[in-house]
């Protein structure tokens, strides 16, 4: 007869066991079935090889002193990483959140992001309807559509973006269509404006790009010398959202240490 404890802790092992698959299923599934959730699956799969790591920690922690120092070393660097991470994640949120429609501007500069073949993306549509609205309280200010032609797509994100804004005047917006990344999307649009006579160094600046994008973007600006205000746009599926701003804590370390 198996004794009540060691039938306990097998049942854990099993209820353990299954949630620890679970969760490599699902990260394997969203990482090979496309629907823009590609992050979220790494982010399961890389959850589970944690703690695949953590349990051979804690095995190796009981049978050994030297165990028992990585053990507690494993725990606090995952913590700290944790605990940074979650900082990050609140300053992206916070960010997001901004609304600064009552600042007055210079000039504006809509991000560019994905076009399939000539259609704009979700990401894309929410950035042009923020964008229209934003312009029809601003309607003096010239404005950068900015974003070149990637994989996929049959014209430029800029000229996606010039498309979409038919009830703009033509005379205000100007076409970036070289760039392929958000510090080049800064650095081409700073090249346009001030060719349009804008002093770059003083002027003000709103910058229309999706929530969760909006405190990484604010940091290239800043390191070309761009002085922005954020015009957050919303997805409009939370799931997308939470799948972004969950990526954008990392990307934010990304820029911090390598761009």
């Amino acid at each position: 007869m198996t004794p009540p404890g060691k039938r306990y802790m097998t049942r854990r092992a099993i209820l353990w066991g299954g949630l620890w698959a679970l969760l490599v299923l699902a990260g394997l599934g969203l990482v090979m079935v496309p629907n823009g959730m590609r992050f979220t699956g790494y982010l399961f799969l890389g959850t589970a090889a944690v703690w695949a790591a953590g349990s051979w920690m804690v095995r190796w922690g009981r049978r050994s002193r030297t165990g028992k120092i990585f053990e507690r070393l494993f725990f606090l660097g995952l913590t700290l990483g944790l605990v940074t991470l979650a900082g990050i994640e609140t300053a992206v949120v916070f960010r997001g959140e901004a609304d600064n429609s009552a600042i007055p501007v210079d000039a504006v500069i809509v991000l560019g992001a994905g076009v399939n073949g000539e259609t704009p993306s979700a990401a894309l549509w929410s950035r042009i309807r923020a964008a229209e609205a934003y312009l029809e309280g601003h309607p003096e200010v010239p404005v950068v559509l900015s974003g070149g032609q990637g994989p996929g797509e049959a014209i430029s994100e800029a000229e996606a973006m010039r498309r979409s804004l038919p009830g703009v005047e033509n005379g205000r917006l100007l076409l970036e269509d070289r760039s392929t990344n958000t510090a080049e999307n800064f650095a081409f649009s700073k090249e346009l404006l001030e060719e349009r006579g804008l002093d770059t160094e003083t002027a003000v600046i709103a910058v229309v790009t999706n929530d969760f994008h909006c405190f990484r973007a604010h940091m290239i600006a800043q390191k070309q010398g761009l002085r922005t205000i954020d015009v957050p746009a919303e997805l409009p599926w939370w799931w997308l959202t939470a799948n972004y701003y969950l990526r954008e804590a990392f990307a934010v370390v990304k820029t911090a240490l390598f761009d």
